[in-house]
């Protein structure tokens, strides 16, 4: 309209009832392209995540964004947790990216192995199988686990045999737990991605050889 009519952008706003301000705006938002995928990424190995604990993972890895931004950015992705809980071949489609242990102490494997008393109580093992060496350094049976619990058995286990790089776990409550994540943090391992049937046989079989050998010791 300026060049056909030869006249300035101040009359030709006025003209058009046109805010010049809104004219001359020039946004002013970064790049967020490599956020969009941190956050993707973050939610693919954490499938239980919210956009409440995605936004304390980023926080920990200093990208300095608000929690309204990280919601506008999960929320226009579609990574909003559905109320009805996936099958588990859709979840263990976001695993195909792991890699093998390289020596003790590298990947643990761990999840709740289940049995039943002569009486008819349920019994819970926490079992914990290093993918590498197939040691077991935790066998600890219970009749009831919370993510504390889970939490200070690490942590007396991993004082006596060192900490793992990594945990890949379930994706029972308590494996999702604040208490866990935080202590991960904090001692630097990285938790995540769904255990396999294969990884679930061999904690099957490892504690069969670890019960033989607590009865041959008997």
């Amino acid at each position: 309209m300026c060049q056909d009519w030869a006249i300035s952008i101040r009359r030709a706003c006025g003209a058009l009832n046109f805010d010049r301000s809104t004219y001359h705006y020039t946004s002013r938002r970064a790049d967020q392209a490599g956020l969009e995928r941190r956050i993707r990424e973050i939610c693919e190995t954490r499938v239980r995540y919210g956009y409440r604990r995605v936004h304390v993972l980023l926080e920990r890895e200093g990208w300095g964004t608000n929690i309204k931004r990280t919601y506008r950015i999960y929320r226009d992705l579609g990574l909003q947790l559905r109320k009805k809980t996936p099958k588990r071949r859709v979840k263990a489609k976001l695993r195909e990216d792991r890699k093998m242990a390289v020596g003790p102490n590298d990947v643990w494997a761990m999840d709740f192995v289940h049995d039943q008393l002569a009486t008819g109580k349920k019994l819970r093992v926490l079992t914990v199988v290093d993918t590498f060496s197939r040691y077991v350094p935790v066998l600890d049976p219970r009749h009831s686990y919370r993510g504390e619990d889970v939490v200070q058995t690490l942590e007396r286990v991993c004082r006596q045999v060192g900490y793992p790089k990594t945990i890949r776990v379930g994706q029972g409550t308590e494996f999702v737990s604040r208490d866990l994540d935080l202590w991960a943090y904090a001692k630097g391992v990285t938790l995540g991605k769904l255990i396999k049937r294969r990884v679930a046989s061999m904690i099957r079989s490892s504690i069969m050889i670890a019960a033989e050998g607590l009865s041959a010791s008997i």
